[in-house]
């Protein structure tokens, strides 16, 4: 089996996309799927292009499998077509003015493909996912607290849990836990109930389009459950390296 390149947090930036797409294609070890964990629209005018270009790969790249992440999310909230009904997370990040910026960055057409899209991946015994099983908006990171990153990996059954919402690199290992529940009733206690958790990872993907300059993506073989983080420094005096 060939390697998997994950990416996340595009975010409308076409320079940094194609950064990664030429990097992937350096690799010794061929890449047979390319997986984008939402955030490859913002609130740049050239979302629309990135868009095409995934939509529109060339012969010799694989076809993204994508899924939706926080700023399409909030691409539909604007629409009337999300889970709530006002951009209040977008305002409350990025003030009032991304509205605007956002609705002018992404065509009808765009939103309605995006509503097409997969909420995430179960690949192997891999999750690939923007935030996590319980909402696009779940950030995790190596300060979440362990009871927190043990439920989300009892909560879909994975051994490795890829996710994108942080922007950051990282690989955190469970090597066992367990999280006890009861349920009090009016009229009763029920008996408290403990499910543990074999070893696990999670697993985050980076960034590839919020810093100018740098983006940083995912490799990762299935053969060998092998994890590899990649920098890509594109523009004046790029370079590449691993890290």
């Amino acid at each position: 089996m060939k390697n998997w390149a994950i990416l996340s947090g595009i975010e409308g930036n076409i320079a940094a996309y194609e950064a990664v797409l030429a990097d992937i294609k350096r690799q010794k070890k061929c890449v047979e799927d390319i997986y984008i964990l939402g955030d490859f629209i913002g609130s740049r005018p050239e979302s629309e292009r990135v868009v095409q270009r995934i939509r529109s790969p060339k012969s010799n790249e694989p076809i993204p499998n994508i899924c939706t992440g926080w700023w399409e999310e909030q691409c539909l909230i604007l629409y009337g077509l999300g889970t709530t009904g006002e951009p209040t997370q977008l305002i409350e990040y990025y003030g009032a003015d991304a509205v605007k910026l956002l609705w002018d960055s992404v065509s009808r057409q765009t939103v309605e493909w995006i509503r097409s899209l997969d909420f995430g991946f179960f690949e192997l015994d891999c999750l690939l996912i923007h935030g996590s099983s319980v909402s696009v908006d779940d950030k995790l990171t190596p300060q979440t607290p362990p009871w927190k990153l043990c439920d989300r990996l009892m909560r879909i059954g994975a051994n490795n849990l890829f996710c994108g919402r942080s922007g950051l690199t990282f690989e955190y290992e469970l090597q066992g836990g367990s999280v006890s529940s009861q349920v009090t009733t009016l009229d009763s206690q029920q008996p408290v109930q403990t499910a543990t958790v074999s070893p696990r990872r999670i697993i985050g993907v980076g960034n590839v389009g919020r810093e100018p300059g740098k983006a940083t993506y995912t490799l990762y073989d299935p053969d060998t459950n092998r994890v590899e983080f990649r920098t890509v420094r594109y523009g004046i005096g790029k370079g590449f390296q691993t890290y």
